[in-house]
């Protein structure tokens, strides 16, 4: 029997198309601090994701470290190349960012509380810092819909590492094989999801990771698809 709905964050709840534009306010506001606004802001995001998603690669299943250092250090790294300085508060210039410019998918909000009005507990599982996720949420207006959070921080791990998982059920009192875990990353989301038992649901909306759809058991290209899936294991 389906008793729980847990969902990735970024990707997933989130549109990435409003992480990049986040991530390029957040450059802009560190080059004008810099008074380095003569440096193409675009160039300049282009490199500091390359730096940071190389770094986030790294990590992958490893103990956790916090976000806010790894964002800053690839932030670091790209001034250094231009010959500029990072702001002391570079992680609040972040979180105000990503407060301001965050975007829901269309239908989240949509698919949580028919979730909910199913009477399932619906959770986050995430690779964050608990201060970024909760401002996160907060901002954009759902922070209470979610009847548990998990974060990497909370688990000391990262996805997909079996803690962060295991964690989250924890708190939501429910075994792995009454969990569903949606989340837009095969490699992380899916394969950590079913490495303890839970069923994994990949979102891909553009189709554009079907080489790794085998790694996961549902594939849904909108997350209101979600709710099909679980009124059909409610059924059962």
């Amino acid at each position: 029997m389906l008793r729980a709905v847990f969902f990735d964050f970024v990707g997933t709840l989130i549109t990435k198309e409003g992480e990049n534009v986040t991530h390029q306010r957040i450059v802009g506001d560190v080059l004008r601090r810099a008074g380095r606004e003569d440096l193409d802001v675009v160039k300049v995001w282009g490199e500091y994701e390359a730096e940071s998603s190389a770094l986030f690669k790294e990590l992958a299943g490893k103990p956790y470290v916090k976000i806010r250092d790894v964002d800053t250090e690839a932030m670091r790294k790209v001034a250094e190349r231009y010959g500029f300085s990072v702001p002391e508060d570079f992680w609040e210039i972040s979180i105000a960012m990503h407060e301001k410019y965050g975007k829901l998918f269309d239908d989240a909000v949509e698919t949580i509380k028919v979730l909910k009005d199913l009477g399932l507990h619906v959770g986050i599982i995430t690779d964050s810092d608990n201060d970024y996720i909760e401002a996160h949420l907060k901002a954009l207006g759902i922070y209470e819909l979610f009847d548990s959070i998990t974060t990497s921080e909370d688990a000391g791990y990262y996805k997909p590492h079996p803690r962060p998982f295991q964690l989250a059920l924890e708190k939501a009192g429910v075994k792995a094989e009454e969990a569903i875990y949606v989340g837009d990353n095969p490699a992380k989301d899916c394969v950590g999801a079913k490495s303890v038992g839970m069923i994994s649901v990949l979102l891909d909306p553009s189709g554009t990771k079907r080489e790794l759809w085998e790694n996961c058991d549902f594939v849904v290209s909108k997350l209101g698809e979600v709710v099909e899936i679980a009124r059909g294991m409610l059924e059962k």
